[in-house]
């Protein structure tokens, strides 16, 4: 008697089917979505009006990034076939375009009357008046009538005694009459700190060599002792 034969399926059989559709979905899914442009805002309503606000000497790059979107569809690899060097400095551009994005912007970010790289700032008081806020109006404007809600008030500006506005590079107006904030270089900077013992990653090392050179000294003057 004959033992029993397994058939086995052939591989097409059992092997998973995968359409040319998923095929096409996975390799879509699989590429990086474009990073989405955000529009200026009147405080830097161009290029080198951003660059120039972020600091680091990034203004000298200006003219690599002849319009809005080039700059921010720019990646490090594109940035740095244009020159712009350290890695750090790409790195820092790079982090502040997705700031920007998001909305994080700097002083001045929510202005929305500014002329010729300057905004002007009152002091508005609420309906109930029982508060004072500092509002951005257009040159040459008083704040008349109340405020209407918190969403007039600019951020990181404050009313000081009775009408005096403080706030990051506001300089008061004659007479008390407001305040006027000007584009300068590097307002938006976030500063770099000193480094300490050669900075976080080799920080270990140096001390360590720190100590050798020290007990090589401390027994060097024992011995000449």
């Amino acid at each position: 008697m004959k033992a029993p034969q397994l058939r086995i399926p052939p591989l097409s059989a059992i092997a998973p089917r995968v359409s040319t559709v998923n095929n096409c979905q996975l390799r879509w899914a699989s590429k990086r979505a474009t990073p989405a442009i955000p529009q200026p805002v009147p405080l830097v309503p161009d290029v080198p009006t951003l660059l120039k606000v972020l600091g680091r000497g990034l203004s000298q790059y200006a003219e690599k990034f002849p319009t809005w979107n080039s700059l921010f569809t720019s990646d490090s690899t594109q940035m740095k076939e244009l020159g712009i060097e350290p890695p750090r400095t790409r790195r820092y551009l790079l982090a502040w375009l997705e700031r920007y994005r998001q909305g994080a912007l700097g002083p001045g970010g929510d202005f929305k009357h500014v002329e010729n790289g300057e905004a002007y700032l009152q002091v508005a008081t609420t309906e109930a008046q029982d508060r004072k806020w500092v509002i951005n109006v257009p040159a040459g404007q008083k704040a008349d009538g109340a405020v209407q809600g918190p969403d007039e008030r600019v951020r990181g500006y404050q009313v000081r005694g009775a009408s005096a506005i403080t706030g990051p590079y506001a300089l008061p107006l004659k007479a008390g009459d407001g305040a006027k904030v000007q584009v300068v270089e590097g307002m938006w900077e976030h500063r770099q700190g000193i480094k300490v013992d050669g900075g976080e990653r080799r920080r270990t090392e140096v001390r360590y060599k720190k100590r050798i050179a020290q007990r090589k000294a401390e027994i060097e003057a024992s011995r000449r002792g």
